[in-house]
């Protein structure tokens, strides 16, 4: 059901392309939510699933190359690599964004001709390069409150309401 859940998130942000980054990144917080709940092999699943189901059904292809090269593990990562010392930590975060964005711009300018992607200059790609760093830091930042929020004070009252 989370799957289906976010295919359709992505289809969304298909839809309407202004979306598209924001559905990818909405559609990452199941995968999130199932990482704190279920963990094992389950967000991973997830992740596939969503990724090839929405790469096959969705149409363009930028919120579901987004989510299937960045936004839907990330989360999974993430929590894995904030166990390490600080520096470690946001210089594996930060490698692991950058691999995304170069693996993102050459599967979609080349496999998925995405066309949009090709910037007319270079100092164009080094300057998008940066303000995906910054946003990527202020996503990093947004999960990290939200895993608290979650964590704290909703699953306690959500086991409250359960019982």
């Amino acid at each position: 059901m989370l799957a289906a859940l976010s295919v359709v998130l992505l289809a969304l942000g298909a839809l309407l392309e202004v979306l598209d980054l924001s559905m990818a990144a909405l559609a990452s917080l199941f995968v999130l939510f199932a990482h704190l709940e279920f963990r094992k092999s389950y967000p991973w699943l997830l992740w596939a699933v969503t990724s090839l189901l929405s790469l096959l059904l969705v149409s363009p292809k930028v919120a579901p190359l987004l989510y299937a090269l960045f936004f839907g593990f990330y989360p999974i990562i993430k929590t894995a690599l904030e166990g390490l010392p600080r520096v470690l930590e946001w210089l594996l975060k930060l490698l692991v964004c950058q691999a995304a964005f170069w693996l993102y711009f050459l599967l979609g300018s080349f496999l998925f001709m995405m066309t949009d992607l090709l910037l007319p200059s270079a100092w164009l790609f080094w300057a998008a390069n940066g303000a995906v760093m910054l946003v990527f830091v202020l996503y990093d930042i947004a999960l990290s409150r939200l895993i608290r929020l979650y964590a704290f004070r909703l699953r306690p009252r959500l086991a409250k309401f359960l019982r």
